[in-house]
């Protein structure tokens, strides 16, 4: 049994609402003297409970998007919601703390602490956010552990674990304050292909237990198998 640690989810979802909403969503970077438009319009809605994939070739914009829906960056023009609430108009300390209670994000590169054991990596969220107690931090996130199939591994360094393993405790950090959105950017872009689709498997399984899944991937195959394919090109939503 996990400890029951304070959570601040929000308000339920609307019926009418999707969790998240992109309208009309531009980003201009500027590179010295030029300005790069990375997205031209985005409008994208995705429900709770939906398994999305994000494809499209490389700068096609599919990062900076998950950028947007994560808070991680800001639109230069147009709206981004989750949950009806606009993020734009939330501070940078506001969305910090908004994001640790609701997204989960995955990494390609598992940016796991290396000096860190398995489970004081999945137990970091909880430490910045300050939430609960120790013990009850190491409790949530053994059992998160326990959950990717990590749970004889808890004090192993990142070092002393495969690349999959280390995306296991990734993925088992990104599910420590409960989120309701995970997000992976090319979260199995560094495994091989048997490593990847047990990976895929369990993203599968986090959905089916109630989690809104979206990441972005090169790989179509994994992507067709999701429930939603959103296709990205030119900084715009051009299928899905």
């Amino acid at each position: 049994m996990t400890p029951d640690l304070a959570s601040h989810p929000g308000p339920p979802t609307s019926a009418e609402q999707p969790l998240i909403q992109l309208a009309a969503v531009e980003k201009v970077y500027r590179m010295g003297k030029v300005d790069y438009r990375a997205l031209r319009g985005v409008d994208l809605a995705v429900e709770a409970g939906e398994l999305v994939a994000l494809v499209g070739p490389s700068g096609s914009g599919k990062s900076t998007i998950l950028n947007m829906i994560t808070g991680i960056d800001r639109p230069t023009a147009g709206a981004v919601a989750f949950d009806s609430q606009p993020l734009e108009e939330m501070s940078e300390e506001e969305l910090a703390v908004w994001r640790g209670a609701n997204v989960g994000i995955i990494f390609q590169f598992f940016q796991l602490l290396p000096t860190l054991s398995a489970l004081e990596n999945a137990a970091l969220p909880l430490d910045f956010l300050r939430r609960g107690s120790k013990r009850e931090r190491f409790e949530r996130a053994r059992h998160n552990l326990d959950l990717v199939g990590l749970g004889d591994k808890l004090h192993h360094s990142p070092a002393e674990l495969s690349g999959g393993e280390q995306q296991r405790v990734a993925i088992a950090r990104s599910l420590a304050s409960d989120p309701r959105l995970i997000v992976g950017d090319e979260p199995t872009g560094n495994l091989d292909t048997a490593t990847a689709a047990e990976m895929f498997e369990l993203l599968v399984r986090l959905n089916q237990e109630g989690k809104t899944v979206l990441f972005v991937t090169h790989d179509r195959e994994l992507a067709e198998r999701a429930q939603r394919v959103v296709e990205i090109r030119d900084g715009l939503v051009v299928e899905g």
